[in-house]
């Protein structure tokens, strides 16, 4: 413990160095644990004199709520601990608050020595974030069908000699296949992409475990102490359909999304031709002759 105590802090002092006279930039990440703990950690990035980009941690620390002022006094004194006097942006997700937590930065900071434009640009809003919002929205449109094939593949994963019988029907089908059948995470949608992309090339092999596995037709059919069904489903022609049709919709954000996410190389030169990409297929989107998509 103390030899580990005592690596922190020398590699605390070298950090300190490194970040010495840099213009940083910040991102923020508040979460709460299953045991409803909140944490928060705060990332450091910028460029060095050879125009290398580094990414550092700097805390990663338990708050006691997630309210816009505790965020900007947790900031405030990380800046102070660490040294920090040059800030360049904070870049949040849309959470109003981080709006009182940015507020809050800016009136402690304004007195600061070295600030640019008295920090009215220190607020730098999330995109991946903003995609999210956007694509949540456009997943209600069709969640059913989305819960249905969630559902048949909650079932195939939920034991081995379903996952068998599953993998039986896809032989006996020639489907060749190799991607295995995930299920998505309510907090991240372009997991729900994934498994959408990858359960709708097994449709075909849904219907035949319907015929051939009598499990599948009683998973769907159990209900609760009150007669309603546990799970809705199984998915149909129908279902199916509107999951390919969601896809070509989520297909665009994905792809967003992934150049956003870049973490070993600047990403904000992305942003306006993503953008317009974005704006373009939404576009040929609404132009289309299905009613979901337009």
């Amino acid at each position: 413990m103390r030899d580990c105590l005592k690596l922190y802090v020398e590699e605390k002092k070298i950090l300190k160095r490194a970040l010495k006279g840099q213009r940083l930039c910040l991102t923020t990440y508040t979460c709460t644990s299953i045991q409803k703990i909140n944490y928060m950690s705060l990332t450091a990035h910028w460029i060095d004199n050879e125009w290398n980009l580094h990414k550092r941690i700097v805390n990663f620390f338990q708050v006691s709520n997630h309210m816009g002022e505790t965020i900007g006094q947790v900031i405030e004194n990380c800046l102070l601990d660490w040294g920090i006097d040059k800030l360049l942006t904070v870049t949040v997700d849309n959470a109003s608050s981080n709006s009182v937590a940015i507020s809050y930065l800016k009136n402690v900071m304004k007195d600061w020595p070295i600030n640019i434009l008295s920090n009215e640009y220190l607020h730098v809003r999330c995109c991946t974030h903003i995609v999210n919002l956007i694509v949540c929205d456009g997943l209600k449109e069709m969640n059913i069908s989305v819960v249905k094939i969630r559902n048949a593949i909650r079932f195939v994963r939920s034991s081995p000699s379903k996952l068998l019988a599953f993998k039986k029907c896809a032989e006996k089908l020639h489907i060749e296949c190799k991607k295995s059948l995930c299920l998505d995470v309510a907090t991240r949608w372009n997991s729900t992409y994934l498994m959408l992309d990858t359960a709708e090339k097994f449709e075909k092999v849904f219907v035949r475990l319907g015929q051939s596995e009598p499990r599948y037709m009683s998973y769907f059919l159990e209900v609760d102490s009150k007669g309603n069904k546990k799970n809705i489903g199984p998915p149909r022609l129908e279902d199916w359909e509107n999951a390919r049709t969601l896809l070509k919709f989520l297909k665009i954000f994905y792809m967003v999304t992934l150049n956003f996410s870049g973490s070993l190389h600047v990403t904000s030169n992305f942003f306006f031709n993503e953008l317009i990409y974005m704006h373009t297929n939404l576009l040929q989107l609404c132009k289309s002759r299905d009613n979901l998509l337009s």
